[in-house]
């Protein structure tokens, strides 16, 4: 047998085992990101993949495996609500990136999610259990940068060049980290991804253009939902979308999934709520460094916030009014935002840093560790089962060896559906294999 098949049988061995066991995490302060709020000294059941009991009182039960926090945090596992973890592995390298592709509006990210990414193991170890992969518009993922900026790409299908589709980057999914999963898709189709601002500019010439084109966009999938038998027959106008675009964006006209727009200027937000309203569609907002200047529309609207609290310099003209407290303004407000990092796949522990850099600069402690954990399940429908320490949530859990929104605090237990996660990564691997030469193995091996 091979040393692949061997790890991989160790590693289903390990997941069959591990779900039928009780875990009490106890003399735990537990964060619960829910209206039960912190336990200082509590206990935490785990059984049969769900949480079955949480508070200050709880008897251990039973032939229950018993984990002694001695004092340390106990939280959700932390959710990243926006990245490209399990879509890119090596930054440099082309053919690893399945965050994009010519497809529009109907390009679906999860068929190239990489279960076997060696970037997984990293992530569990900043905390993280579960992610939403949202994938960029081939020009996309704004102002000027560089990043997955493709001049090779032209999404769409049309070949006079009208680019409407190309603003759009595609589907969303949910991705669970647990080791072993070959199939962690959990939330296949949650979102339709668009690029606007600067690189929707990019695309349709101006801010207001790639609005228009947008608008474009949504109201010919409208006009084919409801004529379906005639563009099957030849008997529509010509719309701007494929075919298979105008199928994607059905869901979102019909309420079932939100549109993620990447927006940072407040008037393209003004703008982009006024369209929201008039097509009766629901939206997210990524970026967003003004939402601040817009939190009364947004909280009135009921439309949440994906948001990098260290954005707080006019690196573009559409987010000169970025400041360290948009989160503090954010929560006073009443809006709903979800703290993110750097989205790249090897920089995801940045989230929870910012949401503490945000408490220092205003936002309440219960707000970020909420920013963190249940507010990106919440964004994108998910509250019912995750992000909170309650009976009955799935079993995503992270014991900590200090507060968790500090630098030099890191997980000393990940458990996700109720598993306790292995602990190891490709670099403790390599660590390991050429540490110890001298093991008797042919020199060839090291």
């Amino acid at each position: 047998m091979s040393r692949i098949a061997s790890l991989l049988l160790a590693a289903s061995a390990f997941a069959l085992s591990a779900n039928a066991e009780t875990i009490a995490i106890t003399h735990a302060k537990i964060e619960t990101a829910s209206a039960a709020g912190t336990i200082e000294d509590g206990t935490l059941v785990i059984k049969d993949g769900k949480i079955a009991a949480v508070g200050a009182h709880v008897a251990v039960p039973s032939g229950a495996r018993v984990i002694d926090a001695k004092g340390g945090v106990v939280t959700p596992g932390l959710f990243a609500a926006s990245t490209d973890l399990t879509a890119v592995e090596v930054g440099g390298v082309r053919s690893t990136h399945e965050e994009s592709a010519k497809l529009g509006a109907a390009f679906d990210v999860q068929y190239g999610i990489n279960p076997a990414s060696t970037l997984v193991p990293l992530a569990r170890q900043t905390g993280l259990t579960r992610v939403m992969v949202t994938p960029v518009s081939p020009r996309g993922f704004g102002g000027d940068q560089d990043e997955n900026v493709g001049e090779e790409f032209t999404a769409g299908t049309d070949s006079e060049g009208v680019a409407a589709s190309s603003l759009f980057g595609g589907r969303a999914a949910g991705v669970v980290l647990k080791a072993g999963d070959t199939d962690p898709v959990f939330a296949p189709k949650a979102a339709v991804a668009v690029d606007l601002g600067d690189a929707g500019a990019r695309v349709a010439g101006s801010h207001g253009a790639a609005l228009q084109l947008l608008k474009t966009a949504l109201e010919d999938a409208r006009s084919y939902g409801k004529r379906r038998a005639a563009y099957e027959n030849g008997q529509t106008r010509a719309y701007s979308l494929s075919h298979e675009e105008l199928e994607a964006l059905q869901p979102v006209l019909a309420g079932k999934a939100p549109l993620l727009a990447r927006v940072h200027s407040a008037g393209d937000i003004r703008q982009l709520l006024k369209l929201a309203k008039e097509q009766h569609i629901k939206l997210v907002l990524e970026g967003a460094e003004e939402a601040w200047l817009v939190a009364d529309a947004l909280a009135a609207t009921k439309t949440p916030v994906i948001i990098d609290t260290e954005q707080d310099l006019p690196q573009q003209f559409e987010s000169l009014g970025a400041r360290l407290d948009n989160a503090a303004r954010l929560e006073k407000a009443g809006v709903l935002f979800a703290i993110s990092g750097s989205r790249s796949f090897n920089e995801l522990r940045q989230a929870r840093f910012n949401a503490g850099t945000a408490v220092a600069n205003g936002l309440s402690y219960a707000a970020a560790i909420k920013a963190v954990t249940v507010n990106p399940a919440r964004i994108w429908g998910l509250e019912a089962k995750l992000g909170t320490l309650a009976p009955g949530k799935e079993a995503d859990v992270v014991l900590w060896n200090g507060d968790p929104l500090e630098t030099t605090t890191w997980p000393v237990t990940v458990i996700i559906a109720g598993v306790e996660q292995p602990q190891g990564s490709r670099g403790f691997e390599l660590r390991d294999r050429y540490l110890h030469v001298n093991d008797g193995m042919p020199s060839a091996y090291h």
